[in-house]
C-alpha cells in the first residue's frame, strides 16, 4: 500500500513548478529584451539601479557583445533573451496537458528545461565573476538573470521528477564544465588585456577601443565635430582610453581627436603646447580648456546640447 503511495505521487504532474518557471522566464525575457533593445539604440529609458554608470560600464565592456562588425551588433544579453524563450516555450508546451506526463516527450521536455538553465547558470556564474574582477562595476539587470536562471535550474529539478539521481547530476556536471570551459575560452580572447597590436614598434598608439556605440552618442560625437569642440589626448593615457570607451568606437570616429605626445602617431604636439595642455584628456570647449574625463551627460550640459542624452 505504501510502495502505491509512493508510485502515484512520483507520477502526478505537478503544475506549480511549471508556473514558477513560466513567471521567471517571462521576467527574463523583459530583463534581456531591455538590454538587447538599448544596445541597439531601439530602447532608451533603461535605468539601472545600483552604482552609477554600472550597467554602462558591463555592457558596454568586450564581454557585452557576442558578435560585431560594421552591419551587424549582437549583444550578449540577445543569447539570455533566445534561452529565456526556449525555456518559456517548452514550459508552455507542458502546461497546456497536451502531452502525459508519463511519455517519453514529457520527461524530454523537461530534460531540456533542466539542462539549458544548467547551462544558463553556469555561463551566468562566470559572467558574475568577469563583472566583478574583470570589468569591476555593478549591473543590477545581469545579476537579477544570474538570479532567475539559477532558479529556473533549482525548481526544474522539482518539477522533473527523475527517476534516478545520478543521471541528473552527470548530465548536468558535463554541461556545466562545457559551458565554463568554452566561456572561459571566449573570455580570453574577448579581454583587451590579452590583445595584441600589431603594429610597428616604433609607431605609438592608443589603445583599440572595444565599446560600441548607440545611434545617441554617434549624434552627440557629431554635434561636438561640428562645433569644434576637439579632445586633446595622448596614446598613453589610460583616462583617454576610458573616455573613449565611453563613446564607444563609432562614435570616436565622428570625433575630433588630436594627438598631443610627442611620440605619438600623427602627434600635434606643437599644436598642444601652444594650447598649454597639461592634462589628459582634456576639451576645448568655446575656446576653454577642461582637463579630465567627462561623464557624457556632463559633457553634454557643458557644450549645451540638445539632443537625446540617454546615452
Amino acid at each position: 500500500m505504501a510502495l502505491k503511495t509512493v508510485k502515484s505521487r512520483n507520477t502526478k504532474d505537478l503544475k506549480w513548478p511549471k508556473i514558477i518557471i513560466a513567471i521567471l522566464s517571462t521576467i527574463g525575457l523583459v530583463d534581456t529584451g531591455s538590454i538587447s533593445l538599448k544596445s541597439w539604440g531601439l530602447f532608451t529609458s533603461l535605468s539601472c539601479p545600483g552604482i552609477e554608470n554600472g550597467c554602462e560600464a558591463v555592457l558596454n565592456s568586450p564581454w557585452g557583445t557576442l558578435f560585431e562588425n560594421n552591419q551587424i551588433n549582437i549583444p550578449l544579453s540577445l543569447a539570455g533573451f533566445i534561452t529565456y524563450l526556449s525555456i518559456l516555450v517548452i514550459t508552455i508546451i507542458l502546461s497546456v496537458n497536451l502531452i502525459s506526463p508519463k511519455e517519453k516527450l514529457n520527461k524530454f521536455l523537461w530534460w531540456l528545461v533542466f539542462l539549458i538553465s544548467c547551462a544558463s547558470s553556469s555561463f551566468s556564474f562566470l559572467l558574475i565573476n568577469i563583472m566583478f574582477f574583470k570589468i569591476q562595476a555593478y549591473c543590477f539587470f545581469c545579476i537579477l538573470s544570474a538570479i532567475l536562471s539559477f532558479s529556473i535550474f533549482i525548481i526544474s529539478m522539482i518539477g522533473a521528477k527523475f527517476e534516478s539521481r545520478e543521471p541528473m547530476f552527470f548530465r548536468a556536471l558535463i554541461v556545466a564544465i562545457s559551458v565554463l570551459l568554452s566561456g572561459l575560452i571566449w573570455s580570453t580572447n574577448v579581454d583587451p588585456s590579452n590583445a595584441i597590436n600589431v603594429q610597428s614598434p616604433n609607431v605609438n598608439l592608443s589603445p583599440r577601443i572595444t565599446t560600441s556605440s548607440s545611434k545617441q552618442k554617434v549624434k552627440f560625437a557629431e554635434f561636438l565635430r561640428e562645433n569644434n569642440i576637439v579632445m586633446y589626448s595622448a596614446y598613453w593615457c589610460p583616462h583617454c582610453h576610458d573616455q573613449k570607451q565611453l563613446f564607444g568606437k563609432e562614435a570616436v570616429k565622428e570625433l575630433t581627436v588630436v594627438e598631443c605626445a610627442k611620440d605619438g602617431k600623427d602627434n600635434q604636439f606643437q599644436l598642444c603646447e601652444t594650447k598649454g595642455i597639461s592634462g589628459f584628456p582634456s576639451w576645448e570647449i568655446n575656446g576653454e580648456i577642461f582637463s579630465g574625463t567627462r561623464d557624457l551627460k556632463d559633457l553634454a550640459i557643458e557644450t549645451n546640447y540638445q539632443g537625446d542624452t540617454n546615452f
